[in-house]
C-alpha cells in the first residue's frame, strides 16, 4: 500500500507557478488521505479565485496518477488563512524582511542593464521586451522592470496589461510571460488615469519594485528607462551603481543627439555602456529584398563614435498591422537580430559571473 511520504515525495516535483518552488516545501499540501488505491489530497492556494487554480490542480493530479498502486485521485483546493499567508510569505523571502531589498544586496549576482534612449518614440520599450524574450530563449532567467512610471508600455507589448500580479502578505509576484518576469506601474494604476507624481514618489515606486516584488533567482534584470535624464534615470544610476547600459537610437540625427546625452550621463555615473542599438535601421522590401533607409543612415554610428563604444545591433523596421504583436518570433528577420543581440549580452553576463566566482 502506498504511504503518505510517497505521495509527498511525488508532489515535490509540482511547483507553485508564481514562486517556482515545490508546493511541498512551501507547505501548500495540507492533507493526504489514502484508502487502498484511492488518494485524496488537499492543496492550499494563497488567494481565493487564484487564476492558476486549474493549472496547479492538474499538475497534482497528473503526478499522482503516475504512482504505482494508485487508481483514483481526488484533489481538493482551498485557500490560506491570513496567518498561513504570512508564514508562506516569510518562507518565500527566506526569513524576516531584510533592510536591503534582495535585488539590491551587494552579493546578488543578477546583472542590471538599463535600456535608455534619451528621446521618446525610438522603440526603446520594444527593444527591451524583445531582448528579454530572446535572452529567455537562450536559457537565462530574466526580469523586466518597467521603470517608465509615467509612460509605462511593457505590459501592452507583452499583451498582459489587463492582468494583475498576485499579492500575498505584501509580497508581490511579477507576472511571467514568454519566460520573462515583468513588473510595471500599469498593473497598479487605474485604467486610463495619468500618474501625476513628482520625483520623490517616482523613486519610491521604483524601489518598491525591488523591495516588495519576489523575483526569485535572476541572471539579468532589464530596466526600461523613461526618456531623458530626469529623476528616474538619476535614481537608477544612484540605486544601481554597477548597472550597465544599452543605448537605443534611430538613424535620425535628432534621436542620435539625445542618445549621446543619455550616454554621457551613464559615463559620468560610471555605468558601463554595452553598446548602441540602432532601431528602425532600414525597411526590407518583401518582394525585392532591397533595403530602404526610411529614416536615413548613420545615427547609431555617430552615437557609438561620440561615446567610444560600438553598434551592437541594427534592428530592421517591421511592417505592422493592427493585429501584429511587437514581439518578434525567432524565425523573423527582427527575431534573428534580437537573438544575436541576446547572444552578445549573454557572453557579458557569463564573463561577469566568472569574475565574481
Amino acid at each position: 500500500m502506498i504511504t503518505e511520504q510517497q505521495v509527498l515525495d511525488a508532489l515535490r516535483d509540482v511547483e507553485d507557478p508564481d514562486v517556482h518552488r515545490s508546493i511541498v516545501e512551501l507547505d501548500m499540501v495540507r492533507k493526504v488521505e489514502i484508502e487502498r488505491t484511492h488518494v485524496h489530497v488537499e492543496i492550499l492556494l494563497t488567494i481565493k479565485a487564484c487564476p492558476l487554480h486549474a493549472m496547479i490542480e492538474k499538475s497534482v493530479r497528473d503526478r499522482l496518477v503516475q504512482l504505482e498502486g494508485i487508481e483514483t485521485v481526488d484533489v481538493t483546493v482551498d485557500h490560506m488563512t491570513d496567518e498561513q499567508r504570512a508564514a508562506f510569505a516569510q518562507k518565500v523571502r527566506g526569513g524576516p524582511e531584510r533592510a536591503n531589498p534582495a535585488l539590491l544586496e551587494p552579493d546578488q549576482q543578477a546583472m542590471f542593464i538599463a535600456v535608455a534612449s534619451g528621446k521618446g518614440g525610438v522603440g526603446k520599450s520594444t527593444v527591451t521586451a524583445n531582448l528579454g524574450v530572446a535572452l529567455a530563449r537562450l536559457g537565462l532567467r530574466v526580469g523586466i522592470v518597467d521603470a517608465d512610471i509615467h509612460g509605462f508600455s511593457i505590459p501592452g507589448i507583452f499583451g498582459i496589461k489587463d492582468r494583475q500580479p498576485t499579492v500575498v502578505d505584501k509580497v508581490i509576484f511579477p507576472i511571467e510571460v514568454d519566460g520573462v518576469k515583468v513588473i510595471s506601474m500599469q498593473f497598479f494604476a487605474p485604467p486610463n488615469s495619468p500618474v501625476i507624481w513628482r520625483g520623490p514618489m517616482l523613486g519610491k515606486m521604483l524601489r518598491n519594485f525591488f523591495s516588495e516584488v519576489y523575483w526569485g533567482d535572476l541572471d539579468v534584470v532589464l530596466l526600461d528607462l523613461p526618456p531623458g535624464t530626469g529623476d528616474i534615470a538619476l535614481d537608477v544610476h544612484q540605486m544601481l551603481p554597477k548597472s550597465k547600459e544599452l543605448l537605443v537610437t534611430t538613424p535620425q540625427e535628432t534621436a542620435a543627439d539625445v542618445a549621446v546625452r543619455a550616454g554621457l550621463m551613464a559615463q559620468r555615473t560610471s555605468h558601463e555602456i554595452l553598446g548602441v542599438v540602432e532601431n528602425m535601421a532600414w525597411f526590407e522590401c518583401a518582394e525585392s529584398g532591397r533595403r530602404n533607409y526610411l529614416f536615413g543612415r548613420g545615427g547609431g554610428d555617430r552615437v557609438a563614435r561620440e561615446l567610444d563604444t560600438r553598434v551592437v545591433a541594427r534592428i530592421p523596421l517591421a511592417e505592422m498591422d493592427g493585429e501584429a504583436s511587437p514581439l518578434f518570433a525567432a524565425h523573423t528577420l527582427q527575431g534573428r537580430v534580437y537573438d544575436e543581440l541576446a547572444g552578445y549580452v549573454k557572453k557579458i553576463v557569463e564573463r561577469d559571473l566568472a569574475g565574481v566566482q
